[in-house]
């Protein structure tokens, strides 16, 4: 008994506050053990800081048959299970291999379609693909059948096809804006909420939509629009809508970015840790997220052991944006728990094997959290040498008008140069004061935090705390 409860724990640890509410929502189980076992399990679903244990002393079978059931009803609401069909139907298709049972189930997908289905435009082209295997074969009645979808919904598919394009444009400034180039992007905000809200365009352009709202308000530190967009794809999740486990842990993680944004790092904490139970494609992405909100309010341990247990992870994947952030938020969270001479020399390692990457991708980061661990252990010469090196004083002077910019390179190299001996105490004053105009110390308490530590190095600093 006790080994079927723990591989039944562990199905259930992974499963979702949104998928337990809409499992409640369509139980009607007449048997009072199976409904108590499932408001259990949305209860531990919720209290991610708690566990209540399940009942031993109920039939094992019982949990047995819960189990299949809650895989068997997700799986039917799931988007990308239903992708993954129409994947399968259209190589059956393209190799003439699809058998009879498969056809009849397609031509009854055909005729209980509801527009607009979540993947419409992938299924309208997957019928037009049938409908040339159909007509060469002489079949028809399916052919009239599936003539008769293409017809009837031709609009709806053009019109998907023409916003899909304008998406591509939007995206264009948008991820220019996030990259540094003089853009703007909040003029497609308007637009994009209104394909969003558009009930009769498809699930998978509405939430290409939301996407870019969210990066939209990344871009303007401006989070709190989305609120009502959150608060009602919360509620279309509810009735088993657009569900599944990716959007799901999307939408955890986003957010997370707009508790952040509001100051509510508990919640913002809360909703990181369901962002991370389900490992898609994202999860290093969501890791660091969730750890740079732990290291906010100095949980420097947790944060510490949940990046050591997505190391492995961290090393295979090949997006160098994620990469780079977690090695940064690593090296913090060693400086932050003592651990600064492990923290520069993971540094040394990461930037002798992707410097080039570095510079590409997310200089900046790397750069603060790396002089930030050479600057605690007193190595002023090499925070110069480095700095030279990759001309960082240069690369700031780029980025300074930037939305989150935040004057941690400027400070590490003036504190180098004054402890090198290089310049004088007024000129170090005067550089630090340069450093931080305009820059509003009190409301940022990671950089108040470096501050700190400096002080025991440089007390002229606690003048700017």
């Amino acid at each position: 008994m006790r080994s079927q409860l723990q591989k039944f724990t562990t199905f259930t640890n992974n499963l979702l506050p949104i998928e337990t509410e809409y499992l409640l929502s369509i139980e009607q189980f007449e048997d009072e053990d199976r409904r108590n076992i499932l408001q259990q399990i949305d209860y531990n679903a919720r209290h991610i800081d708690q566990f209540t244990p399940y009942d031993t002393s109920i039939d094992k079978r019982k949990y047995n048959h819960l189990q299949n059931w809650i895989s068997a009803r997700l799986k039917a609401i799931d988007v990308d299970e239903h992708f993954n069909q129409l994947l399968d139907w259209e190589q059956k298709i393209m190799t003439d291999s699809i058998r009879p049972e498969h056809e009849k189930q397609l031509l009854k997908t055909i005729r209980r379609y509801q527009h607009p289905g979540f993947f419409f435009s992938r299924f309208y082209e997957l019928i037009e693909n049938y409908r040339h295997f159909l007509l060469i074969r002489l079949r028809h009645s399916d052919h009239q059948l599936a003539d008769e979808f293409l017809k009837k919904y031709r609009a709806a598919y053009l019109q998907s096809r023409a916003i899909k394009e304008k998406l591509h444009e939007a995206t264009l400034a948008i991820v220019g804006q996030y990259r540094g180039k003089e853009e703007e992007s909040k003029q497609w905000q308007g637009w994009l909420s209104e394909v969003f809200y558009d009930e009769k365009v498809e699930g998978q352009i509405r939430f290409l939509a939301l996407v870019r709202l969210v990066f939209i308000a990344h871009n303007y530190r401006a989070y709190d629009q989305l609120r009502n967009k959150f608060d009602y794809l919360d509620n279309k999740f509810a009735q088993g809508l657009y569900y599944s486990k990716r959007h799901a842990v999307n939408y955890y993680n986003s957010r997370l970015m707009l508790h952040s944004n509001s100051r509510e790092y508990d919640k913002a904490v809360y909703y990181g840790y369901l962002s991370i139970r389900a490992k898609t494609h994202d999860h290093l992405l969501y890791v660091n997220n969730l750890c740079a909100i732990l290291l906010r309010m100095n949980r420097n341990q947790e944060a510490l052991q949940l990046m050591q247990k997505a190391s492995g992870d961290a090393k295979k994947v090949k997006n160098f944006h994620n990469r780079i952030g977690f090695v940064a938020f690593y090296m913090e969270a060693l400086n932050k728990t003592g651990l600064c001479k492990n923290a520069e020399q993971y540094g040394d390692s990461f930037l002798h094997a992707y410097s080039k990457e570095i510079l590409q991708y997310r200089w900046h980061l790397f750069f603060s959290v790396y002089l930030e661990a050479m600057s605690n252990q007193n190595h002023f010469e090499k925070v110069l040498k480095t700095a030279k090196k990759y001309g960082l004083q240069e690369k700031v002077k780029s980025i300074q008008s930037y939305a989150g910019y935040m004057p941690s390179i400027p400070l590490f190299i003036a504190v180098a140069q004054y402890r090198e001996g290089i310049i004088p105490q007024k000129k170090f004053i005067s550089l630090i004061e340069e450093t931080l105009c305009g820059f509003d110390v009190q409301q940022n308490s990671a950089f108040k935090a470096i501050l700190e530590d400096l002080r025991g190095q440089v007390p002229e600093i606690a003048k700017y705390l």
